[in-house]
């Protein structure tokens, strides 16, 4: 598995306690070793990671190793990029992106930071949003 500082390497067994019980979002990588974009893009995933650690997770699960969730999800390609709140896909993205753009596609799905500065991670501070 591609190791990329800041992003967690989860698996069928730690799925859910990392994922589908997360007070904050969760983005999931669905990656693999041979899977050039997915190379590419571990650098951008591990500095969002750092820099936006109070709004969002980032994980990494390979398919290859844990193909019952990426069935379960429907996930055809890599990088597949899906968000999770309270439990749920939210947003799904497929291929690599530059930094700047995949911040924009994240941005609603991102917890808010209310105006005292401190991390919003109530459900109702978040926009409905469907994939």
């Amino acid at each position: 598995m591609i190791r990329t500082e800041g992003v967690t390497d989860v698996t069928e067994e730690t799925f859910a306690a990392e994922v589908l019980e997360s007070a904050l979002p969760v983005l999931v990588q669905f990656t693999a070793d041979w899977c050039g974009p997915c190379r590419q893009l571990a650098p951008v995933l591990g500095e969002i990671a750092r820099k936006e650690a109070d709004r969002i997770r980032i994980v990494q699960l390979d398919v290859d190793r844990e193909t019952a969730i990426s069935v379960r999800y429907g996930v055809l390609a890599t990088p597949t990029l899906m968000v999770f709140r309270a439990g749920e896909p939210v947003r799904s993205i497929v291929g690599a992106r530059p930094k700047r753009r995949l911040l924009q596609e994240l941005e609603d799905v991102l917890v808010p930071v209310n105006p005292t500065g401190r991390d919003r991670t109530d459900l109702d501070a978040f926009p409905e949003v469907r994939i």
